[in-house]
């Protein structure tokens, strides 16, 4: 099993981390997604899948890698992207 840290963009809240999570767990091979809010991180723990899928993912929700550019279109997907995960948690 394969595990990275990404440092990600955009990362806010608790509503965050359950849509990067929920959309993680997603991909095929995918075992454990953990979100670090105050880090700004994305630990994944992985099989057969390729890393760069995991950061196409994140960017594709508008949480791209903190070494990529962060333009207000990232910025307005990840705040639709945490309002979802909001309204996911508050209905769990």
């Amino acid at each position: 099993m394969k595990s990275e840290n990404i440092i990600v963009a955009n990362l806010k809240c608790s509503g965050c981390a359950n849509t990067i999570t929920k959309e993680l767990l997603k991909l095929p091979g995918m075992k454990t997604v953990e979100v670090d809010n105050d880090k700004d991180q994305v630990a994944v723990f992985y099989e057969g899948l390729e890393r760069n899928a995991i950061t196409e993912k994140l960017h594709s929700l508008g949480y791209p890698e903190a070494t990529e550019e962060n333009g207000l279109l990232l910025q307005l997907k990840s705040f639709s992207s945490c309002m979802i995960g909001r309204i996911n948690n508050s209905i769990n």
